[in-house]
């Protein structure tokens, strides 16, 4: 078989969303003529532990981890947090804080630590990495960000024994969304658009996952243009296949014994993805006698939680907070409507693929996002709204869309490795 070294930050125990999609294509690699092997770090402070996710890791795979150090526990200390008390990227980065320790430390991150927070773990993981590849032969360095340092890492090992190298970009690099309020000294950036040109100038191949995205890049470096593909963010057949079989069927609309209907979001949700005319409408409709409740799994920031609170939504609002993979799965099934959030036209959130399996109406917001309203029309699977929009029209249609699965399957991981693992064998 090829060998080939994935370099990723997040990995089981974590239960950050981020590494589902490694998660699966390492898994399914050996299937197409790819061993794997896992390079990362120990365990990180911020993201939730999901110790559910370590028995998909395969026994004969290989995972390597180096010491990293994490910001957030400074971060902690900066702001008067306690040691045991828990934070989130959410609040990390919101704009509701107004103190200026927690000010001062933003502009410190998006200033100094480039190009990411995590940047720390680079000297540590680099030799970490240069003894992996002096002790066996590697035929490919793959690394996956954000945190875009793991794309440093895959460059210095990439340069140093010739091996091509293939980073993946979930999100962007230097203008990712939360930098465009962001405070940055003209040196910081310009440094930071000098790492990415130089990596993806170095990459045999770049993958984005969306096609948005790969326009945008390859219109800022054109080099881009024979060089990178799109693969989907994807969601995991088999996972769906180990649910409850009560809630495998495609039942539309799932309504309880007081004909309750309830929108689930699922993952993080930040500041800068507020749908707030949703929730005035949200609040119309329980006033107009409709039986509505909201159910948010994962974090929330503050700006959202105090937009709920605003509109008297709390009584009718659960904030599940964290749940190990397969439970989120089972709630999505559960649930009613799926509310998903795009950050900005580039981005396809993650969990839409999920929603997409779970067969219920998908709710979306997203400015001139449409990469995400394909996506969904195609699936005949919901709607997507302005986020200056009601949404309203969507609860005057919900009950008539039902997903064509048939069109769901190809974002099935499996089938996304196979394609991943054709990409690497031209190289």
């Amino acid at each position: 078989m090829n060998k080939l070294l994935f370099i990723t930050y997040f990995w089981p125990p974590s239960g950050k969303a981020t590494l589902h999609w490694p998660l699966k294509i390492i898994k399914h690699l050996p299937e197409f003529n790819w061993q794997p092997s896992v390079l990362t770090t120990e365990e990180s402070t911020v993201s939730f532990k999901d110790d559910s996710l370590l028995s998909q890791i395969s026994p004969d795979l290989e995972v390597f981890k180096a010491k990293s150090i994490e910001p957030f526990e400074i971060y902690k200390k900066f702001t008067g947090k306690k040691k045991n008390e828990s934070i989130t990227e959410s609040e990390t980065v919101s704009s509701e804080n107004r103190s200026l320790a927690h000010r001062l430390s933003i502009w410190i991150r998006f200033n100094f630590f480039i190009p990411d927070a995590r940047v720390g773990w680079y000297f540590s993981v680099v030799p970490k990495g240069r003894k992996i590849l002096q002790e066996d032969k590697y035929d490919m360095i793959v690394s996956l960000g954000p945190p875009h340092s793991t794309h440093l890492v895959g460059y210095r090992l990439s340069k140093k024994f010739m091996i091509p190298f293939v980073p993946v970009l979930i999100d962007p690099w230097v203008d990712i969304v939360y930098y465009k309020t962001a405070k940055r000294s003209k040196s910081s950036k310009r440094f930071d658009t000098y790492l990415e040109r130089k990596i993806l100038n170095h990459a045999s191949q770049v993958i984005f996952v969306t096609k948005s995205t790969q326009e945008d890049y390859i219109k800022k470096y054109s080099f881009l243009k024979e060089k990178s593909n799109v693969l989907y963010w994807g969601y995991n057949e088999d996972d769906f296949s180990q649910l409850d079989p009560g809630l495998s069927g495609q039942k539309i609309v799932a309504e309880d014994k007081n004909n309750e209907k309830t929108i689930t979001h699922a993952g993080n949700i930040f500041d800068y993805q507020n749908p707030k005319e949703l929730w005035k409408t949200i609040r119309k409709l329980i006033d107009n006698g409709r039986k509505l409740k909201l159910k948010f799994i994962g974090t929330v920031s503050p700006l959202i939680k105090k937009e709920i609170e605003k509109n008297n939504l709390n009584e009718v609002t659960e904030f599940i907070g964290f749940l190990p993979y397969l439970k989120m799965l089972e709630e999505l099934k559960k649930s009613s409507y799926l509310l998903v959030c795009a950050s900005e036209k580039r981005h396809v959130p993650g969990k839409l693929f999920e929603y997409l399996r779970a067969g219920k109406p998908i709710l979306a917001f997203g400015n001139d996002n449409e990469e995400v309203k394909n996506i969904i029309s195609e699936a005949h699977a919901g709607m997507i709204f302005k986020y200056d929009e009601s949404g309203e029209e969507f609860f005057l249609k919900a009950d008539k869309f039902q997903t064509n699965q048939n069109i769901v399957k190809k974002y099935d991981r499996r089938l996304i490795t196979q394609e991943f693992t054709e990409i690497l064998n031209n190289i």
